[in-house]
């Protein structure tokens, strides 16, 4: 009787044994299946690529060291805020493109002030930096928003790639930055404020002309009264506070009223 109860008691531990041993052999095995879906989640996430600055912006005066070097810091965590909602949302790629364009424009602009203030030579090119590009999966056909110059820097064309909306266009702005006097340091910061005005209006004009390509509305004069009549308005106001800045500060005011006027690409 003792005999036969204790093999009982070892078949039943056996048999708990073989039922612990299948569980875990499957929690083994979705915990695999878990890792390989977020591993092939991963391998296939469209991030952004961007042009790096700390090696073209050349001799920086002691002066304008930390401002440059948290202007750097700022365009690495543009970069890390794009990749983080192009995770969560893969599908705003091409809104995602022309925002940090229009960002890194701005920082670019705050860069090459912070060095001219206090006696530096303006770095060359900077403006060629803004674009940038998508990589991994999904990446092709969404385009390169800004490998033009795109918007107050450099030609002011914006958005010579692809908008990444099939037959979107983009707004062509007369360039800024490069038609400004020499600004007195009291200005630096408010011109360079209202440069990023400028940057982003023309990203805002851009995104609206994407969704416009999407779905279409209006008649035929909607995309001048909508878009590139407020534009102008907008770009004129920031343009009179960029004159005003200079001037208040002992600059030479200049006359920037030609550059209000946008087309389109």
């Amino acid at each position: 009787m003792v005999t036969r109860t204790q093999k009982q008691a070892v078949l039943k531990l056996g048999g708990i044994g073989a039922v612990a041993a299948l569980l875990l052999g499957a929690g083994l095995q979705l915990a695999s299946a878990g890792e390989n879906g977020r591993g092939s989640r991963a391998a296939g996430a469209v991030t952004v690529s961007c042009p790096t600055v700390a090696d073209r912006v050349g001799a920086v005066p002691a002066a304008a060291r930390a401002g440059v070097d948290q202007e750097l810091r700022n365009l690495e965590q543009q970069i890390a805020n794009v990749n983080a909602r192009l995770a969560r949302e893969p599908g705003q790629a091409a809104n995602q493109l022309n925002d940090i364009a229009g960002k890194r424009r701005a920082v670019l602009d705050r860069i090459r002030l912070n060095i001219t203030r206090v006696g530096g030579t303006a770095p060359a090119g900077l403006e060629s930096l803004a674009g940038c590009a998508l990589t991994g999966a999904g990446a092709a056909g969404n385009g390169n928003a800004g490998n033009g110059n795109n918007g107050n820097n450099g030609n002011g064309n914006a958005g010579n790639g692809n908008s990444g909306v099939a037959g979107a266009r983009t707004v062509n702005c007369p360039s800024v930055s490069d038609k400004l006097p020499a600004i007195p340091a009291a200005a630096a910061a408010g011109v360079g404020r209202e440069l990023a005005n400028l940057d982003r209006e023309i990203a805002n004009a851009n995104a609206r002309l994407a969704r416009l390509a999407a779905k279409p509305e209006g008649g035929p004069n909607f995309v001048q009264n909508a878009i590139l009549g407020p534009l102008k308005s907008k770009r004129t106001a920031v343009l009179d506070r960029i004159e005003i800045d200079i001037n208040r500060a002992g600059g030479q005011r200049p006359n920037l009223d030609a550059l209000a006027t946008c087309t389109l690409n």
